[in-house]
């Protein structure tokens, strides 16, 4: 089988996918030769055959390979998705399906987070703060697993400014109350997308001294709109992974 540039699929013979070059199928998936020779070194399509005069040839499970690669770069990012495609080619089907589904639950987490911090900031902005219970605040390991980071990343935040727990003194253990929730969560949300730590102490600057928040809702909203656009790129990765998976699946059943 061939793939012509809008991906649809042809017949070919084997002589023909033999014939293959490096040239032939960076313009079949749409990268140059370079990038393709660079993603056999890493492991994320298989190791080309040489010819005799020592020219690569590729096949139609390169072709598979790459396109997989294209679909999970868009969802998760080139490096993940470069990390994750050894693990597909290489690794037994079971932990390539568990691999494959941990994906769409890590985005589910990471919009749950989201839409926490955003709930978040709403009731800080409320001022409903006073109604908070003391005794519902969190130590530094309940928040830290609340929100999915290390507590290192906790003290590392509150170090730079960005999360201020109670504390009487050192060695006093940290509490977190509301606010402190609400600053650590819009933070990991932020942190999860790729945000750097400035305008993240920007935007809590400005929610403690003015209470604005149109930067603080701009960011979450823009996040949101990211891991959403993510989950669509990975559901249509999955026809391309699908095929990438059974023809593992053949090759086990063949020996």
């Amino acid at each position: 089988m061939d793939f012509d540039v809008m991906g649809t699929s042809m017949p070919t013979s084997k002589s023909q996918e033999a014939e293959w070059t490096t040239a032939a199928i960076a313009r079949l998936v749409g990268y140059s030769t370079q990038q393709v020779r660079d993603l056999e070194r890493l492991g994320v399509l298989p190791a080309a055959e040489r010819t005799p005069n020592g020219y690569r040839r590729y096949e139609e499970r390169h072709i598979i390979a790459l396109r997989a690669y294209r679909g999970l770069a868009a969802a998760i990012g080139p490096v993940p998705a470069r990390q994750m495609m050894p693990t597909l080619l290489q690794g037994t089907l079971d932990t390539a399906a568990e691999r494959i589904d941990g994906l769409h639950a890590m985005l589910a987490r990471s919009r749950d987070q989201v839409r926490e911090a955003s709930r978040g900031l709403r009731a800080v902005l409320a001022d409903t703060a006073d109604v908070f219970d003391d005794r519902d605040s969190m130590t530094i390991s309940e928040l830290a697993e609340a929100i999915g980071v290390r507590s290192s990343a906790l003290r590392h935040w509150e170090h730079e400014g960005l999360v201020n727990p109670e504390r009487t003194s050192r060695s006093q253990p940290r509490r977190y109350n509301a606010r402190a929730i609400t600053e650590a969560r819009i933070v990991a949300a932020l942190r999860s997308g790729g945000h750097r730590i400035p305008p993240i102490s920007r935007v809590l600057e400005q929610l403690r001294e003015h209470g604005l928040t149109a930067e603080a809702q701009a960011l979450l909203d823009e996040r949101l709109t990211d891991l959403n656009r993510r989950s669509v790129a990975l559901l249509g990765a999955s026809g391309d992974l699908h095929t990438l998976l059974s023809q593992r699946r053949e090759d086990v059943a063949s020996g």
